[in-house]
């Protein structure tokens, strides 16, 4: 076995850490059983790519920005936001080079250049990606909210309030107002 496809394994099984690290902010708001960050990635990809195409943006590339924005969480776990006052945020390009160190070259300049992207905020997919990431936390409140969670509120206006791009916003407002119980409808 070659040192690339072992580096390239092990990469594989701390991603796969993801899958059990939970989004920890929900349990301030009384969620038993949050989503993993693997869970909350996929739909921010998946969401990245519509913003992007909506945006005139390439939707490949935000989908790939955000399949790598919260990575990092492998080596820190999920802080929720109530920990930032006590906390320095740790610099997701410091931690995503520990991470691919070990990597063979062109797997890690693509992790390392997606993630540098995503934190730049300057790219119009990075935007995107961006905004998908906090949209995909305001339609978990909004199912979270319709299953009973009562103190949600304060994360679907801390998500509205950071969208940057129009198709955010738009897909924000009707997300707000049609029930997760009733999209099958439509």
């Amino acid at each position: 076995m070659s040192d690339e496809a072992a580096a390239l394994a092990a990469f594989g099984y701390e991603l796969g850490l993801l899958k059990r690290i939970r989004r920890t902010g929900w349990w301030h708001a009384g969620v038993r059983d949050p989503e993993s960050v693997a869970e909350h990635t996929m739909r921010s990809a998946q969401l990245a790519a519509l913003i992007a195409t909506e945006e005139g943006a390439n939707p490949e590339r935000a989908a790939f920005l955000a399949l790598w924005h919260d990575t990092q969480e492998t080596r820190t776990g999920d802080l929720p936001h109530t920990a930032t006052k006590y906390l320095n945020k740790p610099e997701p390009r410091e931690i995503t080079a520990d991470q691919t160190a070990e990597l063979p070259e062109g797997s890690r300049e693509a992790v390392r250049a997606a993630v540098d992207e995503y934190e730049s905020k300057e790219s119009p997919e990075s935007l995107c990606a961006r905004d998908a990431d906090k949209l995909e936390m305001l339609l978990q409140a909004v199912e979270y909210r319709d299953i009973g969670v009562q103190r949600v509120d304060g994360w679907i206006e801390s998500a509205r309030k950071g969208l940057r791009t129009e198709s955010a916003r738009r897909i924000a407002e009707a997300a707000v107002t049609l029930s997760p119980l009733t999209w099958r409808d439509r």
